[in-house]
């Protein structure tokens, strides 16, 4: 659904199960980074971010990028977040964000950031995961905290 948070998230029908996860001004950093990105729940209370790391994503020794992981790591937060029922997404903020790079992530092959709620508060939202390519190749751990959106006045 496209609205006044400015963004779109509907039903991929190409990949049954994800939604779509854009930006509505392609201009903005997301959408000039990550041309495709899906989102949906898991059935194991977690929420999923996939990318499809391309040349442009790697780094000098054609592994994807460690700005390419932090990033799709940020937009996780609040893309699970609202998957997972907990925001409405808009103009909530990062309030910290920790990586642990675990292996190297390869172009070609679709690299999840998997996403789980650990605590919620009245402003506060907790969550941790992982970076994942195909069947438990880790490429990252990540925890990171993101306040709730502020309500207009």
């Amino acid at each position: 659904m496209s609205d006044d948070r400015g963004f779109t998230s509907v039903p991929d029908p190409e990949n049954p199960g994800w939604h779509t996860w854009q930006l509505n001004d392609p201009t903005r950093f997301n959408s000039w980074m990550f041309p495709k990105l899906l989102v949906r729940a898991d059935p194991d209370g977690k929420a999923r971010l996939r990318m499809f790391p391309e040349h442009r994503h790697t780094n000098l020794g054609n592994n994807i990028h460690g700005g390419t992981v932090m990033a799709l790591v940020d937009i996780a937060l609040f893309a699970c977040s609202r998957m997972l029922g907990i925001i409405e997404a808009g103009t909530a903020v990062t309030l910290d964000l920790n990586v642990q790079f675990i292996g190297a992530g390869k172009p070609g092959v679709p690299c999840d950031a998997v996403t789980e709620l650990l605590r919620e508060t009245r402003r506060l939202v907790f969550l941790r995961g992982v970076v994942e390519q195909g069947e438990g190749h880790l490429v990252a751990a990540f925890s990171g905290t993101i306040r709730k959106p502020t309500a207009p006045r």
